[in-house]
């Protein structure tokens, strides 16, 4: 017999057992919901990330802060590698590596041929600066070649090399100063003397230990930066002759009574004809700087950077011994490779229609009168200071298309404690187009300013044309045009408002 109750109870799906839930009653006091425990574990993870996110951020201040208090007075950085011939012969150089030290600097010290040398990773300097000092090795090794020295003043890095006519160059540095037009001897022992200017106490018989006055020494013309008071004493020095190249600079010339040659074949008698170079030919101390502001100086005497020479006492031919001042000439030399001092920086350009509050418009019209103001600070050892160049020199501002239509100098309008802001006023050239604000500022010893700004320049627009009542040459035409109207508006009136003649009155 059919059944419908029957039926339903076949379809019906069998249902899973139910999960059975202990009783509250049943929960000791020691146990605890399941819920409220992993709500309970997820605070505190999130304590936990919070206290330790705290941790890691007051770290990070505190690192920060230390760096900022023991960074060095470098604009560059301060990660130096210094590499010698052996590490023990940093012991001589104690007081120079002594000051840099003090001055922020975090040195390592490597030989030549050392595999811990590594001038780039991932493409980026791993040193900001290199100070190579005589080593007697014929080749610097795979990791200092040439052609990666150069790389490194092409990534803005700075080198200091000290040469020493004791210890024949390396043909890897003979290779690299090659590259920036400076000239060593073939030889690579050249030695210079000087039979007037020698120091009676230590080199009373060879005349290799230069007495030099040190304010006589620096290029004039240009800030200076090497001037100290007193002499310099110049050990065994190897000379360097440098090319025509407007980068290169000399710092210290050798006196016109000196000489190089080479000790090793020419020890009995000296030829003029063979000799390197001779008086103000010769460079004992020059620099170069790149297109890109790195620094390269050339010392041709490491011993002049030994303790032992740091503050000796030299005496010249009939003279009194006085004090080098080697030591403040070793900081400043320093100091101008590592980009502590002679350092410009550009703080804010701004350009304006003249009496107008709008900076740096991107469009003028041309017969505007502009004002265009730059403010540039020099960097002197552990501060910003305002730059003022040399009274024979002027900051210039170029307003350009293809070739300059203004070069102006540019006059100092206001003064900070870390800046100076120069400015000029000028009309723009009848001359519509794309022109350039223009500051190129390159000096010796100074790191360049290349600050270009772009903008349009408009031809008069329809309604901006000077009336014609205005032009006092238009004068004549407007009388006439006004004669003729006013001329015809009368004959106009005089016509429409005269009676006309009675014909037959005329007749009679």
């Amino acid at each position: 017999m059919y059944s419908p109750r029957a039926e339903r109870s076949e379809l019906q799906v069998e249902q899973p057992p139910r999960r059975a839930i202990p009783s509250p009653t049943k929960w000791s006091r020691k146990a605890t919901c399941p819920r409220v425990k992993t709500t309970h574990t997820a605070i505190e993870r999130r304590a936990q990330v919070t206290s330790s996110f705290m941790m890691q951020s007051i770290l990070s201040i505190a690192v920060l802060l230390l760096a900022a208090v023991v960074s060095a007075v470098s604009t560059t950085g301060n990660r130096l590698l210094v590499v010698l011939d052996n590490v023990a012969e940093k012991d001589s150089y104690k007081q120079f590596f002594g000051d840099l030290t003090e001055r922020g600097y975090q040195i390592s010290y490597e030989t030549p041929r050392s595999s811990q040398i590594q001038l780039f990773h991932l493409g980026e300097r791993t040193y900001d600066h290199l100070v190579f000092l005589p080593a007697k090795v014929k080749a610097l090794g795979p990791n200092l070649t040439p052609s990666l020295l150069v790389d490194f003043i092409n990534a803005k890095g700075n080198v200091l090399v000290a040469l020493s006519s004791k210890v024949p160059t390396s043909s890897s540095l003979t290779a690299f100063l090659s590259e920036l037009d400076i000239t060593l001897p073939a030889e690579r022992t050249g030695t210079v003397v000087d039979h007037f200017n020698y120091d009676t106490i230590s080199a009373a018989e060879n005349h290799d230990v230069l007495v030099l006055d040190a304010s006589n020494s620096v290029r004039p013309g240009v800030k200076d930066y090497f001037r100290v008071p007193g002499v310099l004493s110049f050990p065994h020095g190897a000379g360097h002759t440098l090319g025509s190249g407007a980068l290169l600079t000399p710092v210290v010339r050798a006196p016109s009574t000196a000489y190089s040659y080479d000790p090793r074949e020419q020890a009995d008698a000296v030829d003029p004809e063979d000799l390197f170079a001779a008086g103000q030919q010769l460079a004992l101390v020059s620099v170069f700087q790149a297109r890109n502001s790195a620094r390269l100086a050339v010392v041709g005497s490491a011993e002049m950077l030994q303790d032992k020479w740091l503050d000796a006492q030299v005496s010249r031919l009939g003279g009194k011994s006085v004090k080098t001042e080697n030591r403040e000439f070793a900081k400043r030399i320093s100091g101008w490779a590592f980009q502590e001092i002679g350092v410009l920086k550009v703080n804010k350009i701004e350009h304006q229609l003249k009496g107008d509050n709008e900076t740096n418009p991107e469009i003028y019209r041309i017969k505007n009168e502009v004002s265009y103001s730059i403010s540039v600070s020099e960097h002197s050892w552990n501060t910003w200071l305002p730059y003022t160049p040399p009274s024979s020199d002027e900051l210039q501002l170029e307003f350009s298309m293809l070739s300059p239509f203004h070069r102006l100098n540019l006059k100092s309008i206001a003064s900070t404690d870390s800046a100076t802001v120069y400015g000029a006023t000028f009309t723009l050239p009848d001359q519509h187009g794309i022109f350039n604000f223009k500051v190129n500022y390159k000096r010796p010893f100074l790191t360049y300013l290349d600050e270009k700004n772009t903008v349009s320049v408009r031809h008069m627009a329809h309604d901006e044309w000077p009336r014609s009542y205005v032009i006092s040459g238009a004068w004549p035409w407007l009388s006439g045009i006004a004669a003729t109207v006013s001329g015809f508006l009368g004959f106009c009136a005089i016509w429409m408002y005269s009676k006309p003649t009675d014909l037959k009155s005329k007749t009679k």
